[in-house]
């Protein structure tokens, strides 16, 4: 049986949504684009909204929005997609690394006191796999250093800090419409905010300068950040599918944990008891070094993925600490992997990825 890693959920429904912008002869950012932010701020709780061509660019919006330029430092965790630390290389500023939680790999609020200097201009939690940050902790770390917080909440649709949504607790939240995420529009991103100041100012960046198109003036230097009613439509029947899409990851999680549960191999990801859980991935980490377990798996034809390289390891960001300062990220990279879990998952599919997990433990257990 084939299982793949991912796939993305999407139907004829998707299909005839972009017909009516071939319909309408409204292709551009526009009348789509204005019901999709809509929607997106009311399921977020947020006041404002502005739209990015992809996670990246709407955490570089972002950042530049809230005052990060050269000279800056922003403390950003080691375990996460590149594209975190990348975005604040872009706005001219430095990444600065720090270690995650063991229990739920998010940002380790209690080692980032020692890494705030005279630069540290702002924090980047990011909320990783379907949990949520502990966003009171960043909150009172924030406050306590006088820094800005930027919430790259690209897996984070749907997921809650306490009952309200992630990226609505900081400066700004980002969030990513990639092919993976929770609801996607091929390529796309999104930047919420609470602080009009903040709003103009991802207004002017996003738009050449200026807040409307049609003139040629251009009070501020922007740029071309926009996202077109194409990308919209599938946006909102992705929404229109929500809650079937939040069912669907909340049964798969259920079947691995039924399967998989109780285990001296390996535990699955567990949220805080302050967050839900909408997996982006379900986690496993294991006791023993993953990667055994993962060749195994595809011998079998189930695709799996590892956990994020830690960014403190990557060639393009040498000399920014040694391995005995990210214990925990070094950790979760050598024995997390993740499964299959993408809403599409069939049970029969679920049922063989446990099969081939339990047939592995029963030959190489760790308390064998």
């Amino acid at each position: 049986m084939k299982v793949n890693q991912f796939q993305p959920y999407l139907g004829q429904e998707e299909y005839e949504g972009i017909k009516s912008c071939f319909d309408e002869n409204w292709i551009t950012e526009g009348p789509k684009s204005e019901q999709f932010c809509n929607r997106l701020l009311a399921l977020m709780g947020a006041r404002y909204g502005v739209f990015a061509p992809n996670g990246t660019l709407a955490l570089y919006l972002g950042l530049k929005a809230v005052g990060i330029g050269p000279g800056d430092e922003v403390i950003v965790p080691d375990l996460t997609f590149i594209a975190s630390a990348n975005a604040v290389e872009m706005c001219g500023a430095t990444p600065i690394f720090v270690d995650v939680n063991a229990s739920d790999l998010q940002i380790k609020i209690s080692d980032c006191h020692e890494l705030v200097t005279p630069n540290t201009k702002a924090i980047m939690p990011v909320h990783l796999f379907g949990l949520a940050v502990n966003m009171d902790e960043v909150s009172e770390f924030a406050k306590e250093h006088n820094l800005k917080i930027i919430e790259d909440a690209a897996q984070a649709v749907g997921v809650n800090w306490s009952g309200k949504h992630c990226g609505t607790w900081g400066d700004v939240g980002c969030f990513s419409f990639f092919a993976d995420k929770t609801i996607t529009t091929g390529e796309g991103g999104f930047v919420t905010t609470d602080n009009e100041e903040v709003y103009n100012k991802l207004l002017f960046l996003r738009n050449q300068g200026r807040k409307s198109r049609g003139s040629f003036v251009h009070p501020h230097i922007g740029y071309n950040f926009r996202i077109t009613d194409i990308q919209a439509a599938i946006g909102l029947t992705q929404l229109d599918k929500l809650d079937d899409i939040f069912s669907k990851k909340a049964h798969l999680l259920k079947r691995y944990k039924e399967q998989l549960l109780p285990s001296e191999d390996f535990k699955i990801l567990e949220p805080d008891s302050k967050s839900n859980h909408i997996p982006f991935r379900v986690v496993l980490l294991t006791h023993k070094p993953a990667l055994p377990l993962m060749d195994t798996l595809k011998a079998n034809d189930i695709e799996t993925r590892t956990i994020f390289y830690p960014l403190h390891t990557q060639p393009c960001y040498a000399n920014s600490g040694d391995d005995s300062q990210f214990k925990n990220s070094m950790h979760a990279y050598e024995h997390g992997l993740c499964l299959p879990s993408y809403p599409a998952l069939e049970d029969a599919q679920i049922d063989y990825v446990c099969q081939v997990i339990r047939d592995y433990y029963d030959k190489n257990s760790v308390s064998r």
